[in-house]
């Protein structure tokens, strides 16, 4: 079985290697690679069975750092960064030579953020190189927020995870892109939400046709092994009320048992929620139910990224 510690130095001796690592952040657990080995990047998405058209998110130590990175740094993206970094903020800016197309799928855009982790922020500092990191998951699957997550979902495949405990935001961080010099446009919702955004710019709205392509933007995603639906999903009439488990906000469903259902916050409180969203749906998936029925939140603050989870985890691919 796959070694977890929290040694940095072990961490560091394997990225040294050319190898991945499974690293805490506050959002998800990501499997982390060095950004100058094209062997490290390639094992990423061999380790996760994720296509080469699913985009990395790069972590960086500091604002700093990211002006390496990228050939144009707008002031605006980086007044966001200096304000909700170290955090859950990701900012879509224009690649140097330096990230590789292996990363950004051949766009000349590269996501970037700064995770808010100790643990990852030294491991960067000690490794003194970027790491590209989607979540430490084999792909399309249920998000790890601990590190028996990981070890659970990529056993032998990866030599070591550093062990940094449950994650404190418990959802992937908001991907954001800056529009002309004042502007932002929310390509994934997140960690951050789009009402603390507000305050610094203008949102842009409208639906862009040429949007990016971003991390976590797949219509399946964040999946459970067992069939999930929406509650508002006609479909669940027919499911049997004794083997079906519930994700719900802060209240049970009528008519299944409670020993089924899983309140993501009992108080209503939308950071708990997101906080316990992926927790929950791994206990789901391993409860003695054929199916999960998901009931759709508040659409307010980070209710709208457990939403857009939830969403997409109900479209999961059959095969």
């Amino acid at each position: 079985m796959v070694e977890l510690g929290q040694n940095l130095d072990t961490a560091a001796r394997f990225l040294a290697e050319e190898n991945v690592v499974a690293i805490p952040t506050e959002t998800v657990y990501g499997l982390a690679g060095r950004i100058d080995s094209e062997k490290a990047i390639r094992k990423i998405f061999e380790v996760k069975n994720r296509p080469f058209t699913d985009p990395l998110i790069v972590h960086v130590a500091d604002v700093p750092s990211v002006e390496t990175l990228v050939t144009h740094f707008p002031p605006l993206a980086r007044k966001l960064m200096e304000a909700f970094s170290p955090g859950p903020l990701t900012v879509l800016l224009p690649k140097s030579n330096l990230v590789s197309d292996l990363v950004t799928n051949g766009s000349p855009l590269v996501a970037i953020r700064i995770p808010n982790h100790p643990l990852t922020l030294e491991l960067l500092r000690l490794v003194g190189k970027p790491l590209a990191a989607p979540s430490a998951n084999p792909f399309g699957g249920i998000s790890p927020t601990t590190a028996q997550h990981v070890q659970d979902g990529l056993g032998l495949k990866i030599p070591y995870i550093l062990d940094g405990g449950a994650c404190e935001v418990g959802v992937e961080s908001t991907i954001i892109q800056i529009v002309g010099d004042d502007q932002i446009k929310v390509l994934r919702q997140g960690g951050i939400p789009e009402e603390e955004l507000a305050l610094f710019a203008e949102l842009v709205r409208e639906e862009n046709p040429e949007k990016p392509m971003v991390p976590g933007s797949m219509l399946s995603h964040y999946a459970p092994a067992k069939p999930l639906f929406l509650a508002t999903d006609s479909r669940t009439e027919s499911l049997s009320p004794d083997t079906t488990g519930v994700l719900a906000f802060d209240s049970h469903l009528e008519g299944i048992p409670k020993a089924n259902q899983i309140l993501l916050s009992p108080s209503g409180n939308l950071k708990e929620a997101a906080q316990n969203l992926f927790q929950a749906l791994h206990r789901l998936d391993s409860m003695p139910v054929e199916s999960i029925v998901a009931v759709r939140l508040p659409e307010i603050g980070l209710g709208k990224a457990i939403n857009d989870r939830i969403f997409r985890a109900s479209k999961k691919r059959t095969v």
